[in-house]
Parts: structure tokens; sequence; C-alpha cells
């Protein structure tokens, strides 16, 4: 059986060690004796250790991945002799961390080159002028990130100079890992925890300390699609769908809260333009493989990676493309590619000669979607359930859409199967205890969650009130849900609910403008030991609910500005104010 690990307070260790344990931590993080992780089956039983010896391991992850990680660290050092004490960064205060001799952090990248929500706290403590000299802690950083991201791996860099910068003893050299990241964030881990018992363990995946089905990214389950129906009106704006799959016999199992992955491929139309741009035949060999194949299923053909971006710039000779990359100027090369894909770009100059191998080496491989999942298992017993909003423009006078939610709602129909698996998200849970205030904010598709989170209260006969903001741009054709969500009001499970239309009157009013009007309830709903939730846009809606909750707290609690951060700082370390923000 895999190892189940919890995640403890951090209690420091203040006990005096030996001089054999002093003169073994001092070398700790060489990892020289350990073995490079292979396989992906289950753990071996734990070796009898001769003594504990402590490890300290934090994460900052925004959809689980991180932890993920830190779980596999935590087994395998516990697999090892080891005693692995895990806490989220935002958990350790710097009182602790000088107490700590022996430290693993695990930390992803959000957004561009932002810390993820659970270490945000951590790392203002630790770059701020008075945080305190580390010179006793050895200690080493992994970082997750996306290579399609200018600020590539930003929050491991960061945490790893600062540290580096108080005194700490970097004993293992970081590594960026991109969304590919199991196999070196595995071997990272192995070289990171060499074998503190005389009797070696056998090493422990990153898949396996989670993937209790055996279904992954990389392994992922053939799941029977058993509805596909659109949700929103025949006038909106947008396309927004109903997904539900089977799980059959997968043995895949999922809480409200967590993420389904999806393994799309590519648009047909996509791949044949691709074709007739290269001059190829489908079947045609490139590297071993059908370039058909990979065009379809192995590569990503939408959105430009940047490395053939800056590829193409000296071979395509276009003015604007030279001079927003020789300035460096972000937001003017995302205005030079808005609506753009790989293809446009290829078609920048069409005579261009093109060799297949080249071009096909700037590309990334094509990565699973992550979408929250909008059901309870308890509600649909043996099912899983997404809201999807199918991306679709025109550029050029070329349909172009969404990897991943146009191969939802086009190419796999009722009957036919799509690869999926399951990524927890822990931190994004429902209260355990029933009778709580339960606040949630999920405009348009951001309500995924929150349905699941409904559906999880009334299947356990919750009592504690439950307040849902939602919004979109017509109440006529955009209030996806709307049966259900007035049943839940109907019943009394959801016991208040407030609507933003924004363009069903002259002035734009959104979920923050509502909850700003209803601020005194709020405020009171968060004082009586509510959780305030948040899932949808993370660029401009997280943003400005996030405003107005501090407005909220500092208005109607009587706080100055400091004081109303600080209350939403202890909100955000009691768990009781979490985002699924993308």
């Amino acid at each position: 059986m895999t190892e189940t690990i919890t995640k403890v307070p951090y209690i420091p260790d203040d006990a005096p060690f030996s001089g054999e344990q002093k003169q073994w931590l001092a070398g700790f993080f060489a990892g020289l004796h350990s073995r490079l992780a292979t396989g992906g089956g289950q753990a071996a039983p734990a070796a009898t250790p001769v003594e504990t010896k402590p490890i300290d391991i934090i994460f900052g992850t925004q959809t689980g991945n991180a932890e993920t990680v830190a779980e596999s660290a935590a087994a395998l050092a516990r697999s090892k002799g080891f005693a692995p004490r895990v806490a989220e960064m935002d958990d350790i205060s710097l009182d602790q961390l000088a107490a700590m001799q022996n430290l693993i952090v695990i930390v992803s990248t959000y957004g561009e080159g932002e810390m993820p929500d659970n270490a945000h706290q951590f790392w203002e403590a630790l770059s701020a002028t008075t945080a305190p000299r580390l010179e006793q802690l050895n200690y080493g950083v992994l970082a997750l990130g996306d290579t399609s991201y200018d600020e590539f791996c930003q929050a491991g860099k960061l945490v790893d100079t600062r540290l580096e910068q108080l005194g700490a003893k970097r004993m293992l050299d970081r590594v960026d890992c991109d969304v590919d990241f199991e196999d070196a964030a595995e071997a990272w881990v192995a070289n990171a925890i060499p074998d503190a018992s005389t009797v070696a363990a056998a090493p422990l995946t990153v898949e396996a300390a989670t993937k209790k089905s055996g279904w992954s990214r990389k392994n992922p389950y053939p799941s029977q699609m058993i509805e596909n129906r659109i949700l929103s009106g025949e006038k909106s704006a947008k396309e927004i769908r109903h997904i539900a799959f089977d799980l059959g016999d997968s043995g895949l199992t999922y809480e409200a809260g967590d993420a389904l992955g999806v393994m799309p491929m590519n648009a047909p139309d996509l791949v044949q333009g691709w074709l007739d741009r290269l001059g190829l035949s489908p079947d045609a060999d490139v590297n071993g493989t059908p370039i058909g194949e990979q065009l379809t299923s192995q590569l990503e053909i939408v959105t430009p990676s940047r490395d053939l971006i800056r590829a193409l710039e000296p071979m395509v000779q276009d003015s604007e493309l030279t001079h927003v990359l020789a300035n460096g100027d972000k937001e003017a090369l995302e205005h030079y590619l808005w609506g753009k894909d790989t293809l446009d770009l290829l078609n920048i100059k069409p005579d261009l000669a093109l060799d297949p191998v080249e071009v096909l080496g700037w590309l990334k491989p094509l990565q699973h979607r992550a979408y929250s999942i909008s059901s309870s298992p308890n509600a649909n017993k043996g099912e899983v359930h997404l809201t999807v909003a199918a991306v679709r423009w025109m550029y050029e006078n070329r349909a172009h859409r969404g990897v991943c939610s146009t191969f939802l709602a086009d190419l796999v129909t009722e009957g036919s199967n799509a690869g999926i698996f399951v990524s927890p998200n822990k931190s994004f849970r429902v209260p355990e205890d029933d009778s709580v205030p339960m606040i949630m904010v999920g405009p348009g598709t951001g309500i995924a969650p929150f349905r699941a989170f409904l559906e999880e209260r009334q299947a356990r006969g919750a009592k504690g009130a439950s307040w849902l903001f939602f919004g979109d741009q017509h109440r006529a054709s955009d209030f996806i849900y709307e049966d259900e969500i007035s049943a839940f009001s109907k019943s009394g499970l959801l016991s208040r609910l407030d609507l933003a239309f924004s363009r069903d009157q002259a002035e734009k009013v959104y979920v923050q403008h509502r909850m700003t009007e209803n601020g005194k309830d709020l405020f009171a709903q968060l004082e009586e030991g509510g959780y305030f939730y948040v899932c949808g846009d993370a660029t401009h809606m997280a943003k400005d609910v996030d405003a107005a909750l501090h407005q909220i707290i500092e208005t109607q609690g009587g706080m100055t500005p400091e004081a109303a951060t600080e209350y939403v700082n202890r909100l955000k370390r009691d768990k009781r104010y979490v985002r699924d923000v993308y």
C-alpha cells in the first residue's frame, strides 16, 4: 500500500544532536549514496531505522503539484529512516525556520513569476530586512514552472537566492522543472535524501506517492463521455458546456474541490494546415514517427513556444516581431501575438521553406489541461463533471480554437473516450465543520467547484450557511445551472444568492460590487468563522475581489489598512480564504 503522509504543524526540535549526527547532517544534501528513482511501482516496505533524523519539507503550491512532490519526498524520507515534517510555506514562521537544520523547499511559480497563494506570507517575511541569519541551515530548492512564461520558475529562484543571502548552505543545486516535472522532480528528491538507516529502502516515485489508482498524466484513464450539453443560451457570447465522464472500474476517486486533467488532441483542420504548410502527408516519417500522429496528439501546435518565436524571427523578417523582441517588451509581444497561433507565425512568410525536423524541434509537448471538477462524488456515484467554456475565435479568416475546450466540445462525443486523471487540490475543500458559513465567489465557469461544494453539503446534510456570488454578462443567456441553483435556494441549502450580470444595465456590475453592497453581512459571517472561496479569472476578477474583501474588512471592522491586511492574512493562514484561480 502507498504510505499516507499527513501534514502536521511544524514543531521546533531544540534537542542537541550527537557528534555523529552533526557530521552526517553537514553533508546530508550531497546525496552521494542515494539511488536514482526508477519505475512507477509502489513503495517497498519501509526499512526499520536505527534512529530517526528530522528533515523539514515545505511547499508552496497553487494547483497541488508541489504538494504531490512534497508528499512523495516525505514518503521516501520516511522509508529511508527519517522523520519528515511537512508544512505549507505560509505555515512556517521565521522563528521556526531559524530552528531548522535541514530543509527541502518545493515551490511552484504562479502566473507571471508570482508566489503561489500559500507562500506569499512566507516570502514577504523571508525577503524583509528583518529576516534572521540562517547560517545553521542546509537547504535545497526544487522549483516547478512552465517555460511558456517568461518568469520561468521565478518563485523557486527567489527563495533559493534569498536563503543563500541569509547565510544558509545550498547543499543541492536547484532544479527548475517544466510542466513535465515528474522525472526531474523524482530524480532531484532521490538525490536530496540519502539513506539514514543502515538498511537501504527502495525509492518512491512521485506518482506512486499519491496516484493510488495508477492513472496519471503519463497514464490517463480512457473514460467514456456520458454527457455533453450546452449550458449557455442561444444569444450568449459564450459557449459553456456541461461535460460528464464515467469513471467505470478505473478506481479513480476525487473530492469536491479537486481538478480533472484531460489529455486533448489537436483539431484535425489545424493539423491539416500544418501538413499543407510543410508539404507533407500525415504518414510521412519525421524522427521515426508519422508526422500526422505527432501533430495530432504529441505536440503543442496552437500556442507558440518561445523557441519557435525566436527561431522564426530572423527567418520571416517581420519588422514588428523583430522590434518587439529586440526591445524585450512583454506587453508589446503579447499584443503582437494576440489571436495568432503557431500556424499564423509560420505563414508570415508563406514561401519560406521549412525543415520539418527543425520546426518540430521548436515545439513543446502537448500537455493536459486541468479543469475544476463541478460535481461531488457523494452526489454522482461513478461520475465526474466539468463546466467548460469552449474557446473559439477568428483570425485572418481562419477559425481558431482552444485546444482542450473544443476537443471536449467537438471531438469527444457521448459514448466516446478521452484520457483523464485526477489532480487533488487539498487546500480547496468544503469546511470539515458543516455548521460554519461558506461564502463562494465564482462568476462564469468559476461556479464549477461551488456546484460541487453545494452538492457535497447537500449530501452531508450540512446546516451551515452557504452564500454564493455569481455573475456573467446577461441573465437571460448566461445564468448557467440556473435550475439547480434555484433548487438549492428553495431547499434552503443555498441560504443566500447574489447575482451580478454586468451587461443587463447601463453601468456594469460585477461580483465585487455585490460583495461591497453586502459588506456588513459578509464581514459578520467571517467573524462567525466563515470560509471565503474564490474561483475564476486570476488576472482581473480575483484581484478585484481581493481588493473588495480588504476594503470590506477595513470598513466594517473599523480597521486600518494594515490591520485589514493582517486580518486577511490570518484568514489565509487558517485556510479560510482560499482560491482556485487561473
